[in-house]
Formats: C-alpha cells, sequence, structure tokens
C-alpha cells in the first residue's frame, strides 16, 4: 500500500510538458478546483438546474391544481352524500311517523273489530239464553197443560156417564153445525 501511496506522491514532484500536472497540495488547490468547478456548473449547469427547477414547480403546481380539482370534487360529493342523507333522515322519519299512525290506526281497529266481536258474541248469548228460556217455558207450559188435559180427562171420565156423555156430544155437533152454516 505504501507503494501506491508513494506513486502518487511522486507523481506531483514530476514535471509535465506545457506546464500542466497534478498539483497535490490539498490546500492551495482546493478552493481553486472548487471555484472553477463552481464556475463551470454555474454558467454549464444554470439552464440544466433552473429547466429541472422549472419542471419541478409545473409538477407541483399540477399536483396542487389536481388536488384542489379533487378536493372540490369530493367536497361536491360530500355536500351531494349530505343532501341524501337529509332526505333519507326526512324519509325515515316521515316512514317512522307512518308506520307509528299505522300501527296506532292497526291498533283501533282491532280494538273496534274485537268490541265489535264481543259485542256480537254478547247478542248471541243474549239471544240463546232468549231461546232457551222461551224453550224451557213452552216445555213447561206443555206439561202443565199435558198434566191439566190428563187430570181434566180423568175427572171427565170420572163425572161423566152416557147421557152426560151423549148430551155433550149432541151439542158440540149443534155447535159445528151452526158453525157451517155461518160460513156458508
Amino acid at each position: 500500500m505504501k507503494n501506491v501511496t508513494d506513486s502518487f506522491v511522486s507523481l506531483g514532484y514530476w514535471p509535465f510538458a506545457g506546464s500542466f500536472g497534478f498539483n497535490t497540495d490539498i490546500l492551495a488547490t482546493n478552493p481553486i478546483n472548487l471555484s472553477v468547478v463552481l464556475g463551470v456548473l454555474i454558467f454549464f449547469g444554470k439552464g440544466v438546474l433552473s429547466d429541472l427547477l422549472d419542471n419541478r414547480k409545473q409538477r407541483i403546481l399540477n399536483t396542487i391544481r389536481n388536488s384542489e380539482e379533487l378536493r372540490e370534487g369530493a367536497i361536491e360529493q360530500l355536500e351531494k352524500a349530505r343532501a341524501r342523507l337529509r332526505k333519507v333522515e326526512m324519509e325515515a322519519d316521515e316512514f317512522r311517523v307512518n308506520g307509528y299512525s299505522e300501527i296506532e290506526r292497526e291498533k283501533l281497529n282491532l280494538i273496534n273489530s274485537t268490541y265489535k266481536t264481543l259485542e256480537q258474541l254478547e247478542n248471541y248469548k243474549n239471544e240463546t239464553i232468549h231461546f232457551e228460556q222461551q224453550r224451557a217455558i213452552n216445555e213447561v207450559r206443555q206439561q202443565v197443560f199435558q198434566q191439566a188435559l190428563e187430570g181434566a180427562i180423568g175427572t171427565l171420565n170420572n163425572c161423566l156417564n152416557n147421557e152426560l156423555h151423549l148430551r155433550t156430544i149432541s151439542a158440540n155437533i149443534g155447535m159445528f153445525g151452526m158453525m157451517n152454516e155461518i160460513t156458508d
């Protein structure tokens, strides 16, 4: 490694033709070299750097413009979504109110129909009770009439003799004859 370093150091001491050579004195050559490099960079690189910066500036401006357009589009979509949300909320409230009203209506209809059904059942019950009472009364009347008739027949059979029996038959035949003449 020492040989390589020695060869570079020894190059600095060799004179070149046309007075061009390497100066290995870093402190003496560095500011000059830097100023030359900076001068070349500024002279030749100014346009390139300016173009690069202009291109970068245009890309940034385009990105900002695109971002603004996207932002405006997003705000517009947000407003549309909010409007749709308000509309849907209003419809939901309307459905809720109508639903509650419909439920109340159905409840009242159910109560009314149940009341009417109960009223009809009460009327049927009362009619059935009245019918059964009338039937029971008629049965009792028939039984009383039957017993009275049997008692009267028994009394008549005990009290009637042939003569009384013949007179009753003659009287009844006479009454039927008069009724027959009146109807003719």
